[in-house]
């Protein structure tokens, strides 16, 4: 029996022309419907036809791992170039090794010391990059292609643009799974469907796990679906706690609540997981986010910047360091994390049950509330 199925029909051809043609049909939600159907199965198709490395010729594999590895050579030539500049400018120790993970993914100047100052703060996440750093990027972009009139070129370039910024920080899960969500995010748009839904997390899923099933067992795979996973759940139920006229007239309250709430949903969705394979729960993570997550957005910003005005680099370091110093002091406080949370499987999976049976009874009160009212 085969391994793989070989047809004489590209079906990459025609994934990306049930692409185009699905975008085409935005005024009509149910054959766009019919469309998104048929690219999977285009998908499937691709996914069936691509044969296994032991099945290759030898050829054809040294072939595919030259190109492979010189692409990846390409990009972490850039990518160094970019490191150098950074460090041209004027940063180093603690806040150079910050700016280049947050920015550029490289992890290699963190100390262990470092690491576990924003580890047991809860603030490990802003090193790592996520949705958080490809948000800001889109965004920025999103700016500098302002009109409607091509839409559609636009958000062409911006796929483009955060999918060569994947390349150069490495292809990690986290920000792998970001760049599919962002893209489907962009083309959702233009056929003005619902862009940020759990439908659109479970397509990303679906293709991280078709191109690359064992990511299902990678712990920052699991932490990074987990984490959207309950923004999308929970962040409607917290938003609505305080009414929205009262939020829409006053803005810095909409922004420390929406803050977090985003923060307390996320932790909702990653505190078993940490608690199963770390053996640690932040305690302090609200006050942490309330000051990283601003800190962390103004970081990129600035190096951005710096990149191409390497004299306001003085800035970026001092922004850094303060930051530093701000969650090194919280880690020394003696409530800033429980230690020595081991919980099994099966204990982590009822706190998922726990924490999936009060979203449902809140819901059914919060649907009660509203009928009544």
């Amino acid at each position: 029996m085969g391994r793989y199925v070989s047809l004489s029909v590209s079906w990459w051809f025609l994934l990306s022309g049930g692409v185009v043609v699905t975008l085409l049909l935005w005024r009509f939600v149910h054959l766009q419907t019919v469309g998104i159907i048929l690219c999977f199965v285009f998908l499937g198709a691709a996914m069936m036809e691509r044969q296994l490395p032991e099945e290759r010729s030898p050829q054809s594999v040294a072939s595919h791992d030259s190109r492979l590895s010189r692409s990846r050579t390409f990009f972490l030539h850039q990518r160094d170039r970019l490191l150098q500049r950074l460090s041209d400018g004027g940063l180093e120790g603690d806040a150079y090794a910050v700016v280049a993970a947050m920015a550029l993914g490289d992890k290699s100047a963190l100390t262990k010391e470092l690491r576990e100052t924003y580890s047991v703060t809860g603030a490990s996440h802003v090193l790592a990059l996520s949705g958080l750093h490809l948000g800001v990027i889109y965004m920025l972009l999103s700016l500098l292609v302002l009109g409607r009139r091509w839409r559609m070129f636009s958000q062409l370039f911006l796929i483009i643009s955060i999918w060569g910024f994947v390349f150069l920080v490495g292809m990690s899960v986290s920000v792998v799974r970001a760049a599919i969500m962002i893209s489907v995010y962009a083309l959702l748009s233009l056929g003005h469907r619902d862009k940020m839904s759990v439908n659109t997390l479970a397509f990303t899923t679906i293709v991280m796990l078709m191109v690359h099933p064992p990511s299902l067992f990678d712990v920052g795979f699991q932490l990074s679906f987990m984490a959207v996973f309950s923004i999308l759940v929970w962040y409607p139920l917290f938003e609505g706690l305080i009414p929205q006229p009262f939020l829409m007239s006053h803005r810095l309250v909409k922004w420390l609540w929406t803050m977090l709430a985003v923060s307390c949903a996320a932790q909702l969705g990653t505190a078993p997981l940490v608690a199963y394979y770390f053996g640690r729960f932040p305690t302090l993570f609200l006050v942490t986010n309330l000051v990283v997550i601003p800190a962390a957005t103004l970081i990129l910003y600035l190096s951005l910047v710096v990149l191409f005005v390497p004299s306001v680099a003085y800035l970026l370091y001092n922004i850094v360091t303060i930051l530093n110093t701000f969650l090194e002091r919280m880690a020394l406080l003696p409530w800033v994390s429980i230690e020595g949370c081991h919980p099994s499987v099966l204990q982590t999976i009822m706190v998922y049950v726990v924490i999936a049976a009060v979203y449902v009874l809140i819901d059914k009160l919060s649907c009660v509330s509203r009928m009544s009212s």
